[in-house]
């Protein structure tokens, strides 16, 4: 009899990362089953139809459910926490998903300002397009959240660490003020990992991923994860919502991340770790004025961010002297780190948020956000860190 991890052993999360999920087949496979299936045949048209009413489990098409996918989705719950998991074809498709499950006209979201673009393009240009009143706010600024969850609100949003700031939200404070307004609290928690926060546990009613990034972590696949407890919102909204509007994440992506859990934890270690070693080297070098990194002193909520995490995290900002000139310059200069604008990977990436993944956002915003034209975000990734500093040193001419 093949083994299975039950959700009540008390298993840690590396072991989780590395078990948890697994189903296999009659044939007994040491890896998952990669089921790369798009429907499924039934032994008579009764099961046919008692799929379809929901009176029996048997799978009706890979939109719906897959087994290999499902293997994902129960990993990631058990990793979180949670109660519940629906992956999804990408990040984004998650988000979108967690707002729009739940929201019709005449409702009303407040999200925090320092958002990632895509984010931020939803809330600020999509939901009032479709009746949907919406509010930002400072972040780090409670008073903020208390004046604009003053009246009853249906959902809200933020990230911390945010991108590209690393801004960091007191995460427990927020959502019970969100809870006093009645609304539902969705974090993108995807620059902490499930391995360094965990928003449940401070208060978060939906937790979402880009499993693009750190899941992965090797640059291979898209996909995304939403997580629950309310079994009300996922199964009534949630679930009906990505089943029938189809962001439904590929059998083959989610073997690939499925792969990419079981080094996770080895991964965001190291990467914290030399994370906070270039942060750490970038600090007070000449043409720098800023770092921004939450394991350092400096940071503005450094107290903040370690009772909220385990580690700094696998992100570093910094600005340099110059704006977009002086950044542009360190970028084309690099000869190791490669301009991309992904992150979480095993690869050292660096971005200039401006141009790139906030370019959209505007300009007084950016402002607002301190997204000025010379910050650059690195995602530090696995090599040498001493590499990393010496090919930063030369591309700054130091």
């Amino acid at each position: 009899m093949a083994k299975t991890i039950a959700p009540d052993w008390d298993l840690r999360p590396a072991t989780r990362l590395v078990r948890g999920g697994t189903n296999r087949s009659s044939f007994d496979e040491t890896s998952e089953g990669l089921f790369l299936t798009s429907g499924y045949v039934y032994d008579n048209a009764a099961q046919a139809e008692g799929a379809f009413t929901g009176d029996n489990d048997h799978l009706i098409y890979s939109r719906y459910g897959n087994p290999t996918v499902t293997m994902l989705e129960e990993r990631m719950a058990l990793l979180e926490g949670a109660r519940f998991a629906f992956a999804s074809a990408s990040g984004m498709a998650s988000v979108f998903a967690s707002l729009m499950s739940q929201l019709e006209a005449g409702d009303r979201v407040v999200a925090s300002r320092a958002l990632f673009g895509a984010c931020h393009f939803i809330v600020s240009t999509l939901l009032p397009r479709w009746g949907i009143e919406t509010e930002f706010v400072d972040g780090t600024d409670l008073d903020q959240w208390r004046a604009a969850l003053a009246k009853p609100t249906k959902a809200v949003l933020l990230e911390t660490p945010s991108n590209p700031c690393l801004e960091i939200l007191d995460l427990k404070a927020v959502c019970d003020i969100a809870h006093e307004a009645g609304a539902k609290v969705i974090i993108d928690n995807v620059f902490a990992t499930p391995l360094l926060q965990k928003p449940m546990e401070m208060g978060a009613d939906i937790v979402v991923y880009s499993a693009t990034k750190h899941i992965d972590g090797q640059g291979r696949v898209l996909g995304g994860v939403v997580l629950a407890d309310d079994e009300a919102f996922f199964k009534d909204q949630l679930t009906p919502f990505l089943r029938n509007t189809g962001p439904a994440i590929s059998p083959f992506n989610a073997w690939v991340l499925l792969k990419g859990l079981e080094t996770l934890d080895l991964r965001v270690e190291r990467q914290c770790a030399n994370a906070l070693a270039v942060a750490r080297h970038l600090e007070g070098k000449g043409g720098i004025t800023r770092v921004l990194y939450p394991e350092l002193e400096s940071h503005p909520q450094h107290e903040l961010a370690m009772k909220q995490m385990t580690a700094g995290g696998t992100v570093v900002a910094f600005e340099l002297e110059g704006g977009k000139e002086a950044a542009f310059g360190l970028l084309d200069s690099l000869r190791l780190i490669d301009i991309s604008n992904n992150l979480g990977d095993a690869k050292s990436l660096i971005t200039h948020p401006y141009t790139t993944t906030h370019q959209k956002v505007a300009a007084e915003e950016k402002a607002r956000l301190g997204i000025t034209e010379g910050l650059v975000r690195l995602s530090v990734g696995l090599e040498d860190a001493r590499d990393l500093t010496d090919d930063l040193d030369q591309a700054l001419g130091s």
